[in-house]
């Protein structure tokens, strides 16, 4: 199976072009092709030699993904379910907001960490997926625009789709760089941010790997009790763990760290709650917001929305404590807004489909 272009980064595409003979110079034009441009055939590229178009159809692909469902929302979000070359579905979104256009991205096919409230583990993780299937998800909303004829870009990533970013790091990390690029889609790094569930390891890297991507940090509970019972991976990476990372992170990058509290009723959501999660980030409260996000409810767990009153209690807890948070922005409730649900009803339905055809035939 021919691998996707979109994979490569511009210094890993200059040295293919120039193991193949070519010249350095090519891999400009290439570039300046499939990002700036933003052709969808090889053949576009009309300032490329015959001898590189011919190379580069032999080699590689510009399409391993296949739309196969467009959700589209009154507040103009939109929610895509893409086909791979293997068969296996995803999920990306489209959002709309004041300061841009912002796509969530996939990194993994399923995921296995195993969050208890979340549509995303549904289906465990079955592969990774490619710096170029991560890549694509962006080229596949920025011609879905390109095709609209408004002149609009995507301005803003979040990769916070299905999976585990930091479970497939050299892949995101490839991806962060195509994306980033100046001479391409030059999406700015503080555009962009990474979602991780806590692996604590990898945050260290990500520490050390010098970009000024954002980082939120999903952590939904103050203790470890309560959050290794909806996120499993706190067995693995306990607060005493993950603390010290975000502390190294803190300290390296001066960045500040965007936590994630999904607020699920009489689970989480009680004052006590509030109170040891301003405890928990006291000392580092100058360098850090928490996203306080209402709970989209998902078939078949065990979870329920907070009530307004209760969201509102731990918001103003925090910010009496002097910590910084908001109360996200719903995008999409008018279709399957919850991280995963179209994908697993999408399967779900084709499981049903061939059960049907099997007990037909």
């Amino acid at each position: 199976m021919k691998q996707s272009i979109y994979g490569l980064t511009f210094e890993q595409l200059t040295d293919w072009i120039m193991e193949h003979g070519e010249k350095k110079f090519r891999a400009k034009q290439v570039w300046d092709w499939l990002y700036q441009k933003r052709v969808t055939d090889f053949s576009q590229m009309k300032n490329v030699n015959e001898s590189l178009i011919n190379l580069l159809e032999s080699h590689f692909t510009l399409g391993t993904l296949t739309e196969e469902i467009k959700q589209e929302s009154q507040d103009g979000t939109i929610k895509f379910l893409f086909k791979l070359a293997d068969g296996n579905v995803i999920e990306t979104v489209l959002m709309r907001f004041n300061y841009g256009l912002s796509v969530c991205v996939t990194t993994q096919v399923g995921c296995n960490i195993g969050c208890s409230f979340c549509a995303s583990g549904i289906l465990s993780k079955s592969r990774d997926l490619t710096s170029g299937e991560i890549v694509e998800q962006i080229m596949q909303v920025q011609h879905h625009l390109d095709n609209q004829g408004k002149d609009e870009r995507v301005s803003h990533i979040v990769v916070m789709g299905i999976g585990e970013p930091f479970d497939n790091y050299d892949n995101l990390m490839d991806f962060l760089r195509v994306v980033n690029d100046q001479k391409g889609l030059s999406i700015g790094a503080r555009h962009i941010t990474v979602s991780t569930s806590g692996i604590a390891p990898k945050m260290y890297d990500f520490a050390d790997e010098g970009i000024q991507v954002n980082l939120a940090l999903s952590i939904h509970a103050p203790n470890n009790d309560l959050r290794s019972k909806i996120m499993k991976i706190n067995k693995a990476y306990p607060l005493e763990k993950l603390m010290p990372a975000i502390d190294y992170y803190l300290e390296k990058t001066n960045r500040r760290i965007t936590f994630e509290y999904i607020l699920l009723k009489d689970v989480n959501d009680h004052k006590e709650e509030a109170e040891q999660l301003a405890n928990l980030l006291k000392d580092k409260r100058h360098l850090s917001y928490v996203n306080l996000i209402p709970y989209n409810p998902v078939a078949d767990h065990p979870y329920d929305r907070s009530e307004k009153e209760a969201i509102l209690t731990f918001y103003q807890t925090l910010m009496d404590r002097g910590i910084k948070c908001g109360v996200r922005t719903e995008h999409g409730t008018d279709i399957d807004a919850a991280c995963g649900q179209l994908r697993s009803k999408q399967i779900e339905k084709e499981k049903a489909r061939k059960k049907k055809k099997l007990q037909n035939s």
